[in-house]
């Protein structure tokens, strides 16, 4: 693969990965995308749970495996190196499109807001969440995240450098925003019912699982920088001054 094509699968990836990112405040929300979390045929309830659950663990499994440093290192010996990140984004993107295309939708209400004030106040989060995503992908390297600085610096024939450890604005006070981020916006909802419930479970629980894996890795690559960092600036909620 020529360094042209490489740089031009890295664009696609990551306006592949952008589509996933806005559609899922769609489909969450329930606005303006074909198919949200609660729209479609609902079917018997074990069935779609279990629809439910694969696809939540294919995607699991996929974002975690692929992101160890031993999956990396022998994918590496099959594909470019400059590409494997972008592959990595757009395997996750596009499982993240079967999922919304396949998730059957489990309608009862757990619980809801009906009052106008409550309402907004909790649509207010929810945009608060997915804005922390959004922004905390910037306060580390937005682009050599989602695999675009990759493709960039080799189309430029220049050698990749790791992002060097930094710890700026809400990294400073939690290690993991995005990671917040993201639990807000699944639980921010004025009527929870039980597919959104089960999505939001399994999607926290998932987050607090690979966080831990995320660490060890971190703490093998920083060393004493990232042991240091991690005793002194707490998961995901800030401490109190």
């Amino acid at each position: 693969m020529n360094k042209m094509t490489s740089f031009l699968f890295g664009v696609i990836s990551y306006l592949v990965f952008f589509l996933a990112f806005v559609y899922a405040i769609g489909f969450l929300a329930e606005i303006i995308v074909p198919k949200s979390i609660n729209s479609g045929t609902e079917s018997a309830l074990v069935s779609s749970l279990i629809i439910n659950l694969l696809l939540l663990g294919a995607f699991a499994v996929q974002h975690s495996l692929m992101a160890r440093p031993f999956f990396k290192c022998w994918f590496t010996q099959y594909v470019p190196v400059p590409i494997e990140r972008s592959i990595y984004v757009i395997v996750s993107s596009l499982l993240l499109f079967l999922l919304y295309w396949l998730w059957q939708p489990m309608t009862t209400v757990v619980w809801q807001v009906d009052s106008s004030l409550g309402q907004s106040l909790i649509w207010a989060v929810f945009a608060l969440g997915w804005i922390i995503v959004f922004l905390s992908t910037f306060m580390i390297n937005h682009f050599d995240l989602f695999g675009l600085r990759q493709v960039w610096l080799h189309l430029r024939d220049r050698p990749y450098e790791h992002v060097p450890f930094q710890t700026r604005a809400l990294y400073k006070f939690i290690r993991h925003p995005i990671m917040l981020g993201f639990i807000i916006a699944f639980w921010a909802t004025p009527v929870m019912t039980q597919g959104h419930l089960l999505f939001s479970l399994m999607t926290t629980l998932y987050i607090l699982i690979g966080i831990q894996f995320e660490e060890h890795d971190l703490k093998n690559i920083l060393g004493e920088d990232y042991t240091h960092y991690r005793k002194t600036v707490p998961m995901l909620f800030p401490r109190k001054p």
